[in-house]
């Protein structure tokens, strides 16, 4: 089995806008969805998988998210400042890529998790992710065996693993599932500004160096107000709590 990178960029930088009111005093990450904040269901397991060091970017309510942070046992935090400016997916890891060092590592959305809530699909990510074949692996969730998640989705997926964007297509298969271990040179190249990760994407897919992994767990998309009302009813119908 691969090693599991050491590092992880956890995304908790955003607005939260579409979580409104919820979000108008805390950050989207602090929520709680059944009985445990919204980031935590991503970085326990990214601790119990072996992960070292979580960098953490920050804008919205940034003192409650640093505080929330530094919290975390077994494990070295350090903090992307944003607070001027939000960078976007992309621009969060230019600005990042000096605390990534130069080894893969996990780049971590803080608005969806999966249950069962182990450790195993990161180590499975870790497993499958060759950097000779490929510049990012992406964990990717059947769009069919998720909450919250209303979308067309995002990717369809070849026999050796390589992904395709939808495009025009109507719908793909595959909803990128906020997880995906990627190359901090790649974005370090780039000028600390607003972008997306897209703007790396679109030169990486055409070329086949972009893979995907299915989620063999079901996955949670928490949104907004109402996505948060059903991910609480699904979780605690499941036994699946905090």
């Amino acid at each position: 089995m691969a090693s599991v990178p050491d590092t992880a960029m956890i995304l908790a930088a955003g607005l939260g806008t579409r979580m409104r009111p919820l979000t108008d005093k805390t950050a989207k990450p602090l929520i709680e969805v059944a009985g445990k904040r919204l980031m935590d269901w991503q970085v326990t397991p990214l601790i119990e998988a072996g992960v070292k060091r979580l960098v953490v970017n920050t804008h919205w309510c940034a003192d409650q998210v640093e505080a929330h942070a530094r919290a975390y046992d077994g494990v070295e935090v350090l903090f992307s400042d944003e607070r001027d400016a939000v960078l976007e997916t992309g621009g969060a890891l230019a600005k990042a890529a000096p605390l990534l060092g130069d080894d893969p590592v996990f780049v971590v959305n803080t608005d969806a998790f999966w249950a069962p809530n182990d450790a195993e699909p990161l180590k499975d990510l870790a497993d499958a992710y060759d950097p000779t074949k490929m510049d990012e692996i992406l964990l990717l969730a059947d769009k069919h065996r998720t909450l919250g998640f209303g979308g067309a989705g995002d990717f369809f997926r070849a026999g050796d693993g390589t992904i395709t964007h939808r495009g025009e297509a109507d719908e793909a298969p595959w909803a990128y599932a906020g997880l995906r271990i990627v190359k901090p040179a790649l974005y370090a190249a780039y000028d600390t500004e607003p972008f997306s990760a897209f703007r790396i994407w679109s030169d990486l897919l055409p070329k086949g160096r972009m893979h995907g992994l299915p989620l063999d767990r079901f996955w949670l998309h928490v949104g907004d107000p109402q996505a948060l009302k059903d991910a609480n009813m699904w979780m605690w119908s499941h036994g699946a709590n905090a």
